[in-house]
């Protein structure tokens, strides 16, 4: 039954702000991206930047390599980030409806 449930229900609709759409676009879908190179990408203060991908990691949406639930900023730029291949779809619609 819950297999056959989880194909008949959609998954939810991820929306983001316009911070969120930029940092996974940074990110991007492939392969893993150091903090710092997000950074350098978006062009955001690190703070900005900090809060986003925390919310993000909280959220699901992105984890950290090595894991953890939440990332200092002193520590963010030597941080490796990806998004959750669970979400990959979901956050592609997203981006794309922006």
């Amino acid at each position: 039954m819950g297999i056959l449930a989880a194909k008949k229900l959609p998954m939810r609709d991820i929306k983001l702000s316009g911070r969120e759409a930029a940092v996974v676009r940074a990110i991007g879908f492939a392969e893993s991206m150091l903090g710092a190179e997000i950074l350098d990408s978006t062009r955001m203060e690190p703070e900005d930047v900090g809060d986003t991908l925390n919310g993000l990691i909280a959220a699901g949406f992105v984890e950290t390599i090595p894991y953890a639930e939440q990332v200092d900023l002193a520590e963010m730029p030597s941080t490796a980030f990806e998004v959750n291949p669970a979400y990959v779809h979901e956050l592609r619609t997203a981006i794309a409806r922006r």
